[in-house]
């Protein structure tokens, strides 16, 4: 096999350990991988120039080479800010009513995704994988084929797959998918996404899936598989047992004076269900009086996208109820919702996740959401606290002993959160050995390692396809609740 080339819309260079915005788990996969096979991570600088030229900004930290380019300011705006946020982002949250269709969006998605493929081409040698990743360059594959490139190609798309009656609502949807099917294996969160994809193929384009899950396009075999993406497993357990992480436990634990601590992790997104989860706990407060003031809901939520207006909206109506809420229920001494607009990092976050006794998920849709698993990660296996988890999470699938809610229904979270209070310790332990054994077992590492053997051609394949009908597909997002 030869090298792995990366490519994503953003680049994680290499970073120490336990530094300020240090490296998520999928960071740390990707350069281990890199570390593995040797080759590059290519992608968006982050940085605006005035005149694009291709210029590639090389750099090798921590035995991983990355390489860069800058994009023009109407770049970021059509592309990123415009098609990936405004179009892509909210059709496959099945968000319809937040998406918006602009001709400028889709060519700015189109003439980045190109240049991209122009600029990554001179990277890739004869032997290499390359492995792409996310909504932002669907359409690279397609690019690349065009410009020679005959290697094995993989797509990971890290969000949800919409149901084919959302997705045809896209315009020239059937050419973004065409394109994708380029790639020679397309990996998904979950069945349920993997299930919209295959169902979408079959009905809008009249392809056949066939039962290792393959689909038969133009004479090529295309892989479509669910690879369920993990944390790092023992490096976060790591973090949970530093310094840091202890200091920030007793530190949190100290603050809130005996109090429950209920804990939100979550980039300020319409996607996570903020503003539900912030009146489901009102709910509670107003429902349970006795309670009231012996719980905390701690909202860590850093700002992202401030230039899409959805998010702007967002953040001021999160900031909105937070102070009625507040208002209605705090005292002198005492606050309900503390609610935080920065990040952390790594190991102080799994300090508070140590010292939290609910760990509040309640994304209205997510491809994974891996906030959950690492709450489980942190736990005290003698005293471990209880995870609250949205049934329209794809953790939902791996992590069946969480306590599974539907986000959109006020009086459900409301009233599990008192259940969850209340669990003894004997279920708290039973549930969290389980959820934990989950964890471990498909953690980021592995995740990489199935992708790449499957891209590399080294891996077993399915030897059933996931059962769908186009009948069961398409009534996905009847099923699913409101958008």
């Amino acid at each position: 096999m030869g090298r792995l080339i990366v490519i994503s819309n953003r680049v994680s260079v290499p970073k120490a350990a336990g530094a300020a915005g240090a490296q998520g788990g999928l960071a740390v996969a990707l350069n281990s991988a890199l570390r593995e096979h040797g080759g590059i991570w290519f992608g968006w600088s982050g940085q605006e120039t005035e005149e694009f030229t291709g210029h590639l900004d090389m750099q090798r930290n921590d035995g991983v080479t990355t390489a860069t380019i800058d994009l023009e300011p109407q770049d970021i705006e059509e592309y990123y800010n415009g098609y990936a946020n405004r179009t892509l982002w909210p059709l496959f949250h099945y968000r319809i009513d937040l998406t918006e269709y602009d001709r400028n969006f889709g060519e700015g998605y189109e003439r980045v995704n190109e240049r991209f493929a122009d600029s990554v081409l001179p990277l890739i040698e004869n032997e290499d994988l390359v492995w792409v990743h996310d909504y932002h360059l669907l359409p690279l594959g397609s690019l690349l084929r065009q410009k020679g490139v005959k290697n094995r190609m993989g797509l990971f798309l890290h969000t949800p797959w919409p149901p084919t009656r959302l997705l045809v609502s896209l315009p020239f949807h059937e050419r973004l998918v065409a394109s994708m099917l380029e790639f020679d294996v397309i990996g998904f969160q979950t069945t349920e996404w993997l299930e919209s994809f295959l169902h979408y193929v079959q009905k809008e384009m009249g392809l056949t899936v066939n039962p290792d899950n393959s689909i038969d396009y133009e004479g090529r075999k295309v892989i479509a598989r669910a690879f369920p993406i993990g944390i790092d497993f023992e490096e976060f357990v790591a973090a949970a047992a530093s310094d840091e992480a202890r200091q920030a436990h007793d530190r949190l634990k100290e603050s809130v004076r005996g109090r429950k601590i209920l804990i939100g992790v979550d980039r300020l997104d319409y996607s996570k269900g903020l503003g539900e989860r912030f009146e489901a706990f009102a709910r509670f407060l107003a429902d349970n009086p006795d309670q009231a003031a012996k719980a905390v809901l701690l909202q860590i939520a850093p700002p992202s996208r401030e230039d899409v207006t959805s998010y702007q909206m967002i953040r001021e109506d999160l900031e909105r109820k937070t102070g009625h809420i507040n208002g209605a229920h705090a005292d002198v001494a005492f606050v309900p919702i503390r609610y935080v607009n920065q990040g952390f990092p790594r190991d102080e976050l799994a300090g508070f996740y140590r010292a939290a006794a609910i760990g509040l998920v309640t994304p209205l849709r997510d491809g994974m959401n891996l906030v959950a698993k690492e709450y489980i990660a942190a736990q005290d296996p003698e005293d471990p606290g209880v995870l609250i988890l949205s049934q329209f999470a794809g953790a939902a699938h791996q992590l069946k002993d969480a306590l599974l809610v539907n986000p959109h229904s006020i009086e459900h979270v409301s009233e599990t959160i008192k259940q969850a209070l209340e669990m003894p310790l004997a279920e708290r332990k039973r549930r969290h050995a389980s959820l934990l054994a989950s964890v471990r077992e498909q953690d980021v590492l592995r995740w990489r390692e199935e992708f790449v053997r499957t891209l590399a051609g080294t891996a077993d394949t399915p030897s059933v396809a996931p059962s769908l009908t186009m009948e069961s597909a398409a009534e996905t997002v009847d099923q699913a609740g409101p958008a």
